[in-house]
């Protein structure tokens, strides 16, 4: 008989990380936090990271520190939360918001007040402090539906916003508030990853942690972060990416 995690997976399996990854979206679609869509976009996001290698690019690592220096230096750092990124990583977003002592804020593209609070419920369970989630009143400029809701007290008074797994219309409509935009997506071609201002070409369960580490060693050195800061370039990094998913792919086709 094959060993099994808490999780009842076989831990041998050489697709666990991934199964383990597919099992927290599934729980969390049948406890109401994540919706249909979300699951779809999930698979769409795992094929972008077979083409990366399923690893974290050196690019991808630059984008992280540059991140944890964006946090660090904000006055209203704030990390946008969704469905699946509460599904996928509380562990990991509530980690980071203590390194950088920045809010969270439960934010949905399919809204609905009900899936706000057991999202924030969810994340309280895991150990988040005074995450804002129901009752939003205030709505992103240019986005004339409930996707754009959202609190005065946290995304919309913010000036550094993480938004792993998001909608590129709203990654837009911050950056065109003049927002320092973080996205997080394995996808290289997102509008999200285009428009933002530093964009995170890796897997969430991979990012965090790293921002985090990185948030924490820079903490001590503010003028560094700085200087990080004012030396990045982030259409240099995204060019590195297509680099790297070219050259993997002509190495691939080389080899067989």
């Amino acid at each position: 008989m094959c060993p099994e995690d808490e999780s009842g997976l076989d831990p041998t399996h050489p697709r666990y990380v991934s199964l383990n990854r597919r099992k927290r979206l599934a729980e969390g679609f049948r406890t109401g936090i994540v919706v249909p869509e979300g699951l779809i976009a999930h698979g769409r996001g795992e094929m972008f990271d077979y083409l990366l290698g399923e690893v974290t690019l050196p690019p991808a690592l630059i984008a992280e520190k540059a991140s944890a220096a964006a946090l660090l230096t904000a006055k209203k750092p704030v990390i946008s939360v969704n469905g699946n990124t509460a599904a996928l990583c509380p562990e990991g977003i509530i980690d980071l918001a203590k390194a950088a002592s920045a809010k969270i804020e439960v934010n949905l593209f399919h809204w609905s007040n009900n899936r706000a609070l057991l999202i924030k419920k969810h994340l309280t369970a895991n150990g988040a402090k005074d995450v804002i989630a129901e009752n939003p009143d205030a709505v992103l400029e240019g986005i004339h539906h409930d996707r754009g809701k959202c609190h005065i007290a946290g995304i919309y008074s913010a000036d550094v916003v993480l938004i792993p797994l998001e909608d590129g219309d709203r990654a837009q409509a911050l950056v065109d508030m003049g927002k320092t935009v973080i996205s997080i997506d394995l996808n290289p071609l997102s509008r999200t990853s285009l428009c933002a201002s530093i964009s995170i070409v890796d897997e969430l369960n991979r990012a965090l942690p790293n921002i985090s580490r990185f948030a924490r060693e820079l903490s001590k050195n503010k003028s560094e972060a700085m200087k990080i800061l004012d030396g990045y370039d982030n259409f240099k990094g995204l060019r590195s990416v297509y680099h790297t998913i070219h050259t993997r792919f002509y190495d691939l086709a080389r080899s067989q």
